[in-house]
């Protein structure tokens, strides 16, 4: 049943019945597999993806790279748990390398992320130090390639 969860993460659309047919299976198998996977946790959620540089909708993308002071017993977590609680974080990543999380945020404006990382993370006794870096253009994210951005006469991304 691993091929319903990779149809599902590919087009969350699909319908138990269309997949019931893609993969010779009965749909009510279909729906059931969904329904305790979703209660497993395995199935977190469903998301459309949308190319806002393509509306009217003002937002920055940052990525924030965290090096921090792990936590006696709960090394990373603790720390973690703080951060992933801001409604301004969508992801957050234990990482290799020079940093030791990734966050990723969305705000109005790069003052608007500037001030976030100074106010609520780079204040967090545990975090010895960031680095930001705001998002220029999507080409692709979560497999999916963003077409080619709209441009003004004057050849200014809108």
């Amino acid at each position: 049943m691993k091929n319903i969860l990779e149809l599902l993460e590919s087009d969350s659309r699909l319908t138990p019945e269309q997949m019931a047919l893609m993969c010779d299976k009965e749909v009510g198998d279909i729906r059931l597999f969904i329904e305790e996977n979703e209660k497993k946790g395995i199935i977190l959620g469903y998301q459309t993806i949308i190319d806002w540089d393509k509306t009217e909708r003002e937002y920055v993308n940052a990525l924030i790279e965290l090096k921090i002071t792990p936590q006696r017993d709960r090394g990373f977590d603790r720390v973690a748990e703080r951060i992933y609680n801001y409604p301004e974080v969508q992801s957050l990543y234990l990482m290799s390398g020079g940093y030791d999380l990734a966050v990723i945020l969305e705000g109005r404006t790069m003052k608007e992320i500037a001030y976030f990382v100074a106010r609520k993370l780079a204040t967090l006794e545990d975090v010895v130090s960031t680095a930001t870096h705001f998002v220029l253009r999507k080409y692709k994210d979560k497999g999916v390639i963003y077409g080619p951005a709209v441009v003004d006469e004057r050849g200014n991304c809108l």
